[in-house]
């Protein structure tokens, strides 16, 4: 069972940057897709990005497609979630998560593991 702890979120103005981390323990995580999704306030969790367990494959949201960047080290077992130019409506819990399945790769449902969240605030 792969466990999943996000870190790097906070407050940052519009037009700024941040890198999000999502470490993973417990099992193999470099066996495992995974990928990002943020939920905010009052909305719906939503896809952002996804990449495959050997890391040479990624699909994103046509939202954040240009400004978010998936990336993984599968020996630190670290994700990463890069995030450029960020807009206000980018407020929102993230979350990482894991799953041995690649097919629907956006949809939250294929995803059995889940990390706790960080919070991102984006300020106009």
């Amino acid at each position: 069972q792969v466990q999943l702890v996000e870190s790097g979120g906070g407050s940052v103005q519009a037009g700024g940057s941040l890198r999000l981390s999502c470490a993973a323990s417990g099992g193999i995580f470099s066996r495992h897709n995974a990928a990002w999704f943020r939920q905010p306030p009052g909305k719906e969790r939503e896809f952002l990005g996804a990449i495959n367990y050997s890391g040479d494959n990624t699909n994103y949201a046509d939202s954040v497609t240009g400004r978010f960047t998936v990336s993984r080290d599968s020996v630190k077992q670290i994700m990463y979630l890069q995030m450029h130019t960020l807009k206000p409506e980018g407020t929102a819990v993230y979350y990482c998560a894991a799953s041995p399945t690649w097919a629907d790769s956006w949809s939250s449902y294929v995803y059995h593991n889940w990390g706790q969240g960080t919070q991102v605030t984006v300020s106009s």
